[in-house]
């Protein structure tokens, strides 16, 4: 171990490269050592406190050898600040600060600068050295500069493969909800009949699902002609939304088709689908309004099983509310308790819905009144688009979210007055 005493910089700087030549140390680490030798030493010596330079060698991993470098300052008031350092060092006790440095094996050891051996050869010059700490520090930042343009161009790669899948996904994921859309197209236009050909009837119907990414749910229409010529209409609303409330409500329906052509009594249909489907869906549950109309004579003949009463509104604005007892699928004495008969004169229009038209604001009373003022309004655009407008004018506000139907039926006749008539409303 040597330990020599110094009271300026100079002298201080040249034993710290000699130190750093000798021991065949890396031009760029002789760099930061002596630099940070001097950033510790000069506030010492500066304020005329002398420092103390040591050296000693020391077992290193692998058997190499590790160089330890102390800095003293003993009159320091205080300990010396080590923060920042271009070498980190480790504050020692007695005020010093020290830095452990490895030394290069034999076979790593690069050429040292001549030398003063005592023969007359030079011992490199300040100059020399300081160029040879400014070439490695240049050819070390060339090198970071070159890491760094091929870090940044393999970041360049890497996003631009990113944004060509991230592309790939987008159109694919496009084609998914293109296949999806139109699969569930194709499932609703199945579900949801065109409207019948009688001749002296127009029809019109309107569905919106309460989640537009689930266009299937427990409202469902049917409409055909029997063999005598009238038509029968049957609305469902099966408990629950998506596609369990969906098989629900078909199952009833096509139960309903099969008895009416089978020629079953209106009156009884609805018991008689109750008593076929509940041994195999005992959770079903169901409200179902039943129609049947002669396009002929405008008769019209009505069961009801829990569902919200049809809607009539003639040709001279006044309105009716076509209310029928009965109870529906899957509740306790389920069935229609008897027939309502009414008449469709030309002009007139029948209006056939689920509830979730006029609870949307949780107020069924309300939502029947805007009912009749709404069909009042519309029965003279064409029954195709009757459903829609009326469905429009109810849904302005929606504090609940329902699966909603609307079915339009009027009968053929003259123009109609627009006189206004004031709406009749259900007492």
């Amino acid at each position: 171990m040597t330990e020599t005493e110094f009271r300026s910089l100079p002298p201080l700087r040249r034993a710290v490269r000699r130190l750093a030549e000798t021991h065949q140390l890396p031009a760029e680490l002789r760099a930061r050592l002596v630099l940070s030798v001097t950033a510790l030493a000069g506030a010492q010596l500066k304020a005329g406190r002398g420092v103390t330079l040591s050296t000693r060698q020391e077992p290193g991993p692998d058997a190499h050898v590790t160089l330890a470098v102390t800095l003293r300052s003993p009159q320091a008031p205080g300990p010396l600040d080590t923060a920042g350092l271009p070498l980190p060092a480790q504050p020692g006790a007695a005020r010093s600060a020290m830095w452990r440095l490895p030394v290069p094996a034999q076979a790593e050891r690069r050429p040292a600068l001549p030398r003063h051996r005592g023969d007359g050869a030079p011992e490199p010059s300040e100059v020399d050295v300081l160029e040879e700490e400014l070439r490695a520090a240049l050819a070390r930042a060339d090198s970071l500069a070159a890491e760094h343009h091929r870090l940044k161009h393999e970041l360049a790669e890497t996003n631009s493969g990113v944004l060509a899948l991230y592309v790939q996904l987008e159109e694919r994921d496009e084609r998914l909800r293109s296949a999806h859309g139109q699969t569930l197209r194709e499932l609703e236009d199945a579900l949801r009949p065109p409207p019948v050909a009688a001749e002296g009837l127009e029809l019109g119907v309107h569905y919106a699902p309460a989640d537009k990414d689930a266009p299937t749910g427990g409202d469902l229409y049917d409409w055909f002609t029997l063999p005598d010529g009238s038509v029968h209409i049957t609305v469902v609303d099966a408990l629950g939304h998506g596609v369990r409330s969906t098989r629900s409500a078909l199952n009833v329906t096509h139960a309903v088709r099969t008895l009416a052509l089978e020629g079953h009594p209106l009156q009884s249909i609805i018991a008689r689908t109750d008593e076929i489907l509940m041994p195999f869906d005992g959770d079903l549950m169901a409200s179902v309004l039943l129609a049947r109309l002669d396009p002929a004579t405008g008769d019209v003949r009505l069961a009801n099983g829990s569902h919200p009463p049809a809607l009539v509104t003639r040709a001279d604005g006044s309105s009716e509310y076509l209310e029928v007892r009965g109870r529906g699928i899957g509740f306790p004495l389920p069935g229609s308790e008897r027939l309502l008969a009414t008449r469709l004169d030309p002009g007139d229009l029948l209006l056939l819905y689920t509830d979730g038209l006029t609870e949307s604001r949780r107020d069924p009373a309300e939502g029947e009144a805007r009912l009749v003022e709404s069909a009042r309004r519309h029965r003279h655009r064409p029954a195709a688009e009757i459903p829609g407008a009326v469905a429009a004018d109810m849904h302005t506000v929606i504090l609940h979210a329902d699966d909603t139907l609307a079915l339009a039926v009027r009968r053929d006749g003259p123009a109609l007055s627009a006189d206004p008539v004031p709406p009749a409303r259900r007492g």
